[in-house]
């Protein structure tokens, strides 16, 4: 907001562009003003025509906020995103390049605590893109977003992912994001289509019969039930229950699919209660998935970071630990 220079996070589709901004603004405690450009006419940007006496101007519509605005309470000022920017005809990013450059809509100026941003997709995967003026793409500074499975599975486990579906992806992080520019299928496996998935498990559940065909929806139908199949493997687990009773004598699974699958269950059960019983069975797993499980244990619960034995064990492994 200081240089009032405007960033355009580029990247393919359904990799968290919209999302990045969304986390900025609740960091700096701006209203996100999500405008999806390829929407829009050119009027909801340069205002609707208004004829007064014997001239014409414009009235900015009021998705703007302009100066001398109040602050929504609660906010520090406003986020304002032109998504979908490179999808937008020619008319319509010229529109917004009033906006974006000079801060006004028509002749009213943009509110003094407005930030802006865009996004787009690439011209290499196949979506609709239009190409930006020269004086457009000057004015901007442009970044490009790719897709970081250890970063997405870190933020699944602090936003309240489904604990089966981060351990999927961390078993098999190819299929985190499966897009290609000649994909064929109705859908693909991305970060955003991930987070649906997620709904879904929590909101049908897993016995559900229509279960696959809804996941399948979002993710694929080879990505979903290669999935489901991870997923049945939670049935062979031993139970939190078994595990607190018995730290020392249930066995330890071998096979790297059910240990990714342990882990995610570990973490997602772990309490300040079964916190000390739970470690000791956690201290006779391979070295590296202890690690794994004391990750996702504190970032999705991180009052267990005070924990006495989970401190013992952090201090004693540090180096892996961070």
């Amino acid at each position: 907001m200081k240089t009032k220079i405007v960033p355009i996070l580029r990247g393919s589709p359904g990799i968290g562009k919209s999302q990045i901004y969304q986390q900025i603004a609740d960091k700096h405690n701006l209203l996100l003003i999500d405008i999806r450009l390829a929407q829009c006419d050119p009027t909801d940007l340069t205002g609707f025509p208004k004829i007064e006496g014997d001239k014409a101007g414009y009235v900015p519509m009021d998705t703007f906020p302009l100066e001398g605005d109040p602050i929504p309470e609660g906010y520090a000022g406003w986020l304002l995103l032109f998504d979908e920017i490179t999808g937008a005809m020619p008319a319509l990013q010229d529109a917004a390049y009033k906006i974006l450059l000079d801060r006004k809509v028509g002749k009213r100026p943009l509110h003094s605590k407005v930030a802006m941003g865009a996004a787009g997709n690439l011209e290499t995967d196949n979506a609709v893109v239009h190409p930006m003026s020269t004086a457009m793409e000057t004015r901007l500074a442009h970044m490009e977003m790719q897709v970081n499975v250890d970063e997405w599975v870190e933020w699944a486990q602090k936003h309240g992912v489904d604990h089966r579906l981060t351990s999927y992806i961390k078993f098999k992080p190819g299929n985190l994001y499966t897009f290609t520019p000649t994909h064929t299928d109705a859908t693909y496996a991305c970060p955003r289509s991930w987070e649906f998935a997620s709904r879904v498990l929590k909101e049908v559940g897993l016995d559900d019969p229509n279960v696959l065909p809804l996941i399948a929806g979002v993710i694929s139908e080879g990505v979903a039930r290669e999935f489901i199949g991870f997923c049945k493997i939670y049935a062979d687990l031993p139970t939190v229950a078994q595990i607190v009773a018995a730290p020392e004598k249930v066995a330890v699974p071998q096979e790297p699919s059910i240990l990714f699958a342990l882990t995610g269950s570990l973490a997602h059960n772990a309490t300040p209660e079964n916190c000390e019983p739970l470690l000791k069975y956690v201290a006779r797993l391979p070295a590296e998935f202890q690690v794994v499980c004391l990750r996702e244990t504190v970032r999705r619960n991180p009052a267990l970071t005070g924990n006495p034995a989970i401190q013992q064990w952090i201090a004693k492994s540090a180096q892996a630990f961070f």
